[in-house]
Order: C-alpha cells, then sequence, then structure tokens
C-alpha cells in the first residue's frame, strides 16, 4: 500500500470545520504542522483560538476520523497546541474580513441575512418561548440561524437552548457565539456575566453598548436569519436596535387579553418610529384545547384569556402604518411548551407533532419564506450629474 500524500491528508483537514467559527481549519490558519512517516502514520499540530478551548474534544474527533480515512494512512499523532497573540490578530482580521472594528455586519450594504426583532408590550406572554422555538424551527429548514438574546435584564434564551452553563470562546477582541446540539448558534448578556445570578443593572449607554457588542463583537459567520429577543416595552434597546439594525424586521407578541393587545400597539408603533417594518402579530396562549373534549374525539377551545387580541393589535397597526400587518399564527397553551424551556428542550425538537409546535414551524415558514425588503437598506446609489 502507497503512503499517503501532503496533498491528500491537507484535502481531508480542509473538511474538517472549527466547531464554533464554522469554517475549515485549515482556511483559518489553525493547522501548524503535518508530517508523514515512512510507515504511513500522520503526525500533525492542529492550534486551537485559545488555551482550554470548551470543544477541543470536538476538534480533536474530526480532525482524527478526517486523517483516518485517507488511503494508506496507519495511525493519526495529533498534538494540540494554542495559537500565539499575533496568530489569533491574523485569525481575527481573516474572520473580519479587513473591516473596521465595531462594525454591525448585518446593518451594511448587500447583506443577505433576514433579522428579525421579537418584541412585545409588556412581559410574561411568551416572547423569549417565541423566538427560541422559531430559532429551531427554521434551523430544521436547513437555515443557518443565530440568536441574540438582547432582553439585557431578563435573559433567559440560555436556558431555554439548554446552553446557559456554557460561556464564549474569545480570540482577543472576537467573540465566538455558543453553539447547540440543534445547529443554532447564541449569544446573551447572560453569558458574558460571571455568575448566573449576578444582576445587572445597567442604563441607557450601558445597553447600547451591550447590544452593539453582541451584534458587532461576536463572529457570526454567514447567517441566513438572526433572531433578536427584545426586552418588553419601548425602552433603550428598542431605540438602539433601531439606530444599529434599521432593516430589521419586528413581530409583535402578544396574548388574547385587552390589556396584553393595548400595550403590544405601542410596541409595534415604536418599531415604526425608529422606521422599521411590522411583519406581523403572533397571538400566544390563545387557547386551550378541552383534554377532555379531546379525550372523546372532539375539539373544545377554552379561552382562558379571552379572544381576539392578536387580530386587533394586526388590525389596528395596519390601519396605522398604511400597510398589511397580519396575525402570523395563534399558538395554544401546551404545558409541553412550558416544560421544554425549563428543560432546554424546545418544543419544537422535543415533542414537533403537537398543536403549539405545529403553529410555531408555521409561523416560522411564513417569516423565513419572506423576500429581504429593502426598508432601511443602502442602495449605494450615487448620483453622477445634476439637471
Amino acid at each position: 500500500m502507497s503512503s499517503p500524500t501532503l496533498e491528500q491528508v491537507t484535502a481531508a483537514l480542509a473538511t474538517v470545520n472549527d466547531p464554533e467559527i464554522k469554517r475549515p481549519i485549515t482556511e483559518l490558519g489553525m493547522v501548524d504542522t503535518v508530517d508523514i512517516d515512512e510507515a504511513g502514520a500522520v503526525h500533525l499540530t492542529v492550534l486551537l483560538t485559545v488555551a482550554g478551548c470548551p470543544l477541543k474534544d470536538t476538534i480533536t474527533r474530526d480532525v482524527t476520523a478526517a486523517v483516518s480515512g485517507v488511503t494508506g494512512v496507519t495511525g493519526v499523532d495529533l498534538t494540540l497546541g494554542v495559537m500565539t497573540a499575533e496568530q489569533r490578530g491574523g485569525l481575527q482580521e481573516t474572520l473580519r474580513g479587513g473591516q473596521a472594528q465595531r462594525e454591525v455586519p448585518f446593518a451594511q450594504p448587500g447583506n443577505l441575512t433576514k433579522v428579525f426583532a421579537i418584541a412585545s408590550g409588556k412581559g410574561g406572554v411568551g416572547k423569549s418561548s417565541v423566538t427560541v422555538n422559531l430559532a429551531l424551527a427554521m434551523a430544521k429548514q436547513g437555515l443557518k440561524v443565530g440568536v441574540i438574546d438582547a432582553d439585557i435584564y431578563g435573559h433567559s434564551v440560555p436556558a431555554m437552548l439548554g446552553i446557559a452553563d456554557q460561556r464564549p470562546t474569545q480570540v482577543d477582541e472576537l467573540i465566538m457565539p455558543v453553539p447547540t446540539a440543534s445547529g443554532v448558534s447564541a449569544i446573551s448578556i447572560g453569558m458574558l456575566k460571571p455568575r448566573r445570578d449576578q444582576v445587572v443593572a445597567w442604563r441607557g449607554p450601558m445597553l447600547d453598548r451591550a447590544l452593539l457588542q453582541m451584534l458587532a463583537d461576536v463572529y457570526w459567520g454567514d447567517l441566513d436569519v438572526l433572531l433578536l429577543d427584545l426586552p418588553p416595552g419601548t425602552g433603550d434597546v428598542a431605540i438602539s436596535l433601531g439606530q444599529h439594525l434599521p432593516g430589521a424586521e419586528v413581530v409583535v407578541v402578544t396574548t388574547p387579553q385587552e390589556a396584553a393587545a393595548e400595550v403590544a400597539e405601542r410596541a409595534g408603533t415604536m418599531a415604526s418610529m425608529m422606521h422599521q417594518r411590522v411583519v406581523g402579530v403572533v397571538e400566544n396562549m390563545s387557547f386551550l384545547p378541552c383534554p377532555h373534549c379531546a379525550a372523546e374525539g372532539t375539539e373544545h377551545r377554552l379561552e382562558i384569556f379571552g379572544s381576539g387580541g392578536g387580530a386587533r393589535v394586526a388590525q389596528t397597526l395596519s390601519a396605522r402604518f398604511g400597510y398589511d400587518v397580519p396575525v402570523l399564527g395563534t399558538i395554544p397553551i401546551d404545558t409541553s411548551l412550558r416544560e421544554g424551556g425549563d428543560s432546554g428542550k424546545p418544543i419544537v425538537d422535543s415533542d414537533p407533532t403537537t398543536p403549539a409546535a405545529t403553529a410555531l414551524t408555521e409561523i416560522a415558514e411564513r417569516l423565513s419564506g419572506r423576500g429581504r425588503g429593502l426598508a432601511g437598506m443602502q442602495l449605494g446609489l450615487t448620483p453622477t450629474s445634476k439637471f
């Protein structure tokens, strides 16, 4: 059997992606040395971005499997090293593509990522649950999805995704979002705190800085969709989002009762004031399917929180803005939805056939099927002459 060539081994290594950056380790400069002895054993050194990389076992497994699959390889001797400060600087420059720091990639002309901000007028309407499940439903469609937990005070997205105790890897000033088993990547201010129980007590400028950091200092790669879980109401974060991402489209979440619907209209109006387009309304906790009637093969809805709130918000915002703001879907009350959030296993993954999961999946399909609007985008047109 002929010995493997360096070209063959390098080609195999090019199929291995860094699990956080999602790009080939050869492209990122992580492959330091490769030697092949006469017996066909491959001795190589792969550099981790930082010491104590949380996914080094994944890199070890993937590299070993890829090189072992090359014809003629009799063994793999892998050594893990760590990049120098100079090498990390080069990596950071590669990832930024030569762009200046503190630049929000999703606000740049030509960026094709669909950005959806999930907003609500008040807390307790299930906005974070909707965000997380929409993200997983879109990932199941084959899309690359990222989630920013912009609810600085009430950050619950990491726990709902099952990554509450994980921390992002930082390459100098560049932060890697935390990957999940579902393929969704996420970042939250909760991941950047020293302790989970530490309280965030910030005012306007600090909130703006935190949002900008999660938008500009995190390496998101090429995303199809970015979802932002906003804090309830019309405060500092909503204003900052409008300034940093004027092209974001807004989804308003409400529950059926009058009190929730009225304040949800304010959240939608706030988005319009920031020149963002409201693309639809989601009515959560719409009704409780009667378990007794279901057991008898009939359908009976218990409207615990009343009815019509989502339709009212959609109708009011449509009249106010002069364009159609549809009801994207109504989500029934389901204990599995709550249990999935508590256990870190969202319902669209853990129990996808339930009515709530089906409704969330349909909403995700409606959103991901939308064409990218021109609102907030710079078209790059420059006049060449005066009339």
